[in-house]
């Protein structure tokens, strides 16, 4: 059977989802907060150990073994530095606002020639020099850590307890909050479901179960209403830790959504018989989307459509009614670029490598649904395939042959005088 505080322990750590250690680590941080607060010294620098079953726990003082050199340099530039202060101040010249640099002490490996390869500053709350080191532990070297055990209280006063609750406090809080950033970072680029909880100016907030959810105007839908209780398909475009804990960064408008939706919806996008190469959006309008097909029996299009559109609707109905065209994709740029201008057909395409430009040629009659309204059909084009596209009226047939047949009719009109 465990002990009461073993069960306490783990209570907390199921109801705020954080590790058996994380909460130990946090105990362990208050009591030495509370050993501080009434029996810890200024330079003292206190660690503790705590023991969940038996509700005990042990005190210790850890220090770093210094030579006994740099201390002495140490608190001689403390010295100078003290002094010179006290002369300026008495001369009435202004004190230095930045903290004067102490000595810089050996921490960690010794090379052979006594210096160290690595430094910090001394700080006595840390270090403590070889002789004193040594009094204590006679084979005690440069570099050891010095774990001195001090006596633990009988009881702490009123103030120390609160000091004690106010960190475990805030150190569960901060736990809880790097345990929810550390779950969601590894949810950056994938799609959730949230509920609408409610709306503070023009930045919606959403409820994904644990925390909570951004999603500001630019990533929200012009088409769509959000009203509170509202079940919503989001997807999470960043994570970042904040004072206040992880913000979450949600969208609805992001190209990348539309992939995931084809995902969930189309099986053959889930098992990699069809791939999806290219995403072009105007979130609330229209998206066109460049798939081909990894198996030959199996048709990229007629799989992302499905019977009688089913499955296509069913994504269009999530995007609030957003028209999709689903387009061949093909290596060749001059085929792709063709496609990608659907519904609109095209004689011909022109390619310019160096500018990676297009001049598609297409009928009179095809030159605004190529174009589309407001430019939005060749735009989106140009977005899916790279390549920036003119779309141009070709020669109509019918004006090309009458020019090429004009000299043959008026040859034989030239002609019948001289037979004469």
């Amino acid at each position: 059977m465990s002990s009461p505080i073993v069960q306490a322990i783990q209570q907390i750590c199921d109801e705020k989802g954080i590790s058996y250690d994380a909460v130990i680590e946090t105990i362990e941080a208050a009591l030495a907060a509370a050993y501080r607060k009434d029996f810890g010294q200024k330079n003292q620098n206190i660690k503790v150990t705590f023991e969940p079953e038996m509700g005990g726990s042990r005190v210790f003082d850890v220090k770093t073994v210094v030579s006994d050199e740099f201390v002495e340099k140490a608190l001689k530039e403390m010295e100078e530095k003290a002094a010179a202060a006290a002369a300026a101040l008495a001369a009435g010249e202004p004190l230095p606002l930045v903290e004067p640099e102490m000595a810089k002490v050996p921490v960690g490996e010794v090379v052979a020639s006594g210096e160290p390869t690595e430094e910090e500053k001394y700080n006595p709350k840390l270090h403590l020099s070889l002789t004193e080191a040594r009094a204590i532990k006679p084979d005690a070297q440069i570099g050891d850590t010095l774990t001195i055990e001090l006596e633990v209280p009988a009881a702490y006063g009123r103030m120390a307890a609160q000091t004690a609750k106010q960190v475990i406090t805030q150190r569960l809080r901060e736990a809880e909050r790097f345990k929810l950033f550390e779950e969601f970072k590894g949810k950056e680029g994938e799609m959730l479901v949230g509920v609408v909880q409610r709306r503070e100016g023009r930045v919606m907030l959403v409820d994904l179960g644990r925390v909570t959810g951004v999603m500001l105007s630019e990533d929200q839908m012009p088409t769509e209403r959000y009203n509170p209780g509202d079940r919503v398909k989001v997807f999470v475009t960043a994570v970042a830790m904040t004072s206040k804990g992880p913000e979450i960064r949600l969208t609805r408008t992001h190209p990348e959504m539309v992939r995931k939706l084809f995902m969930l919806e189309i099986p053959e996008v889930a098992s990699g018989a069809v791939l999806i190469h290219a995403i072009a959006r105007e979130p609330g309008s229209r998206t066109k989307v460049a798939v081909s097909s990894t198996q030959e029996n199996v048709d990229p299009i007629g799989s992302c459509i499905g019977q009688r559109g089913s499955r296509i609707q069913t994504i269009i109905s999530e995007i609030g009614g957003e028209k999709i065209d689903i387009i061949e994709w093909n290596a060749d740029a001059a085929p792709f670029i063709k496609n990608a201008l659907s519904p609109a057909r095209v004689e011909r395409v022109e390619l310019d490598e160096p500018t990676k430009t297009a001049k598609v040629l297409v009928a009179r009659d095809q030159l605004s649904l190529a174009i589309g309204r407001g430019g939005q059909n060749v735009r989106l084009a140009a977005r899916l395939t790279g390549w920036k596209i003119n779309v141009v009226e070709a020669e109509a047939p019918a004006a090309e042959e009458a020019v090429a047949e004009a000299p043959a009719a008026e040859a034989p009109a030239e002609e019948a005088p001289k037979a004469e």
